[in-house]
């Protein structure tokens, strides 16, 4: 039987992301501006080409799998990145001890925006912030780390957008707000997950040591509508 987390962005676009989701029954994607990802109830061709079909010229999407896919002809593909998915295992709600966390809004954008495009951790558009909590360390008014939440395959909650700026690398920032994320995440009964390329040791490390365990392999690949 399939688990959720074996299809987390359709099952996030199935539930607790069903608000934000445009598609059809089995072919669901994110609101343009919020991200660029796309949840098929199974990775056929028959599904990627509804795919096609019922979105924008020059559409660009991401899409999981948890093995290879074949990509129609009339997609681009433009990459595919072998990742790791992990899912939290620890026993206990983390107690924080950490700089001063903030709860990043709106205004906080521009800067999420220029910390995302110099570390790229992964897609970040102007309405991602609405997948929610969003939290940063600021040092000397600068936002020096961040992270958030992305895919909500209820009752799995996805820690997203795990960036440090390089000017305060080694600090321990980005343990201290995966703290935060996690308590947070736990304090609602819902259990946290996220993905990693799957030769980004030190995140590896990272994560095993905050209690995070790999449930499975995935791959992400990124595919384009030619005009």
């Amino acid at each position: 039987m399939e688990h959720v987390l074996d299809n987390p962005i359709y099952h996030a676009l199935t539930s607790g992301h069903r608000h934000l989701a445009k598609g059809v029954d089995e072919v669901k994607y994110y609101t343009e501006d919020i991200t660029a990802f796309a949840g098929l109830k199974d990775n056929s061709q028959e599904n990627l080409n509804t795919l096609y079909q019922i979105t924008p010229a020059e559409s660009l999407f991401v899409f999981f799998a948890k093995t290879p896919v074949e990509i129609p002809a009339q997609w681009k593909l433009l990459t595919h990145i072998e990742m790791f998915q992990f899912i939290f295992r620890g026993k206990d709600i983390p107690a924080i001890d950490a700089p001063a966390i903030t709860d990043l809004d709106l205004a906080h954008v521009a800067e999420m925006t220029d910390l995302v495009e110099l570390t790229k951790p992964g897609p970040f558009l102007s309405k991602t912030i609405e997948l929610s909590n969003y939290t940063g360390i600021f040092k000397e008014g600068k936002l020096a780390a961040m992270a958030g939440h992305r895919f909500f395959p209820s009752p799995y909650r996805e820690v997203s957008a795990v960036c440090t700026h390089p000017d305060h690398l080694g600090k321990g920032y980005a343990f201290k707000i995966l703290q935060e994320q996690i308590k947070r995440i736990l304090l609602r009964d819902e259990i946290p997950f996220l993905h990693v390329r799957n030769d980004n040791e030190g995140a590896i490390k990272l994560y095993q040591k905050l209690g995070f365990k790999i449930r499975t392999e995935m791959i992400a690949y990124v595919i384009k509508k030619e005009a």
